[in-house]
């Protein structure tokens, strides 16, 4: 298999690419776990992200973040229980993408991912098997600082190893996000659910 002889690495963010967005049904199970009122999904899901950059940045325990989310301190079990359908939500993976990385992967292209999450779910995306395609896998909770930041994105150009930035590809389902890497000199794609778009980008034609 052929290398794409235009890219020396692939940034790629985890949900929304390779992970699969939450579905409605996964949004009503976390909020009946938090007793949320049945007919206020959006304004759970409001709380779910008042706090949640502070909590992908390393600076919320799991037990501070789901108090400010439910306006209380939850219990030990609730605690976990909310960790685990929380954690459940976003470990779906795109099936489409991970047979294009894989095939990306053969060909010896460096690979790297750069996911804001909590230290919670970065573990367990750890345990994963796509994760051995990956040479790093950079989390903002480990990082400290989430994207756009820029401090999230050189790191990670760091670890790709490349010397220049315009032969690294970022991909990214957030258009802010493709912004902030296009401002440090990488070169970008805004994924919006297409694969073909995927392919083309990291493998040559027929690849």
């Amino acid at each position: 298999m052929i290398r794409n002889a235009g890219l020396d690495a692939v940034i790629l963010d985890y949900n929304g690419v390779i992970g699969l967005q939450p579905t409605r049904n996964q949004w009503l199970q976390l909020a009946h776990t938090a007793s949320w009122p049945a007919d206020d999904l959006a304004g759970f899901q409001r709380a779910f992200w008042s706090a949640r950059e502070p909590y992908d940045a390393g600076q919320l325990s799991d037990l501070t973040y789901w108090a400010r989310v439910l306006g209380s301190h939850p219990g030990p079990r609730l605690l976990r229980e909310l960790l685990a359908v929380d954690t459940a939500m976003w470990t779906a993976t795109d099936d489409r993408v991970l047979s294009v990385l894989h095939r990306a992967h053969a060909t010896g292209l460096p690979m790297v991912l750069l996911s804001n999450a909590p230290a919670h779910l970065s573990d367990v995306l750890d345990t994963h098997h796509w994760r051995r395609m990956m040479t790093h896998a950079l989390y903002s909770a480990r990082l400290e600082v989430c994207k756009p930041e820029p401090a999230a994105y050189e790191q990670a150009l760091e670890a790709t190893g490349a010397d220049d930035p315009q032969r690294v590809l970022f991909v990214d389902d957030r258009a802010d996000n493709c912004h902030a890497a296009r401002r440090l000199g990488l070169r970008t794609l805004h994924y919006t659910g297409r694969p073909a778009e995927l392919e083309a980008a990291l493998l040559p034609s027929g690849g």
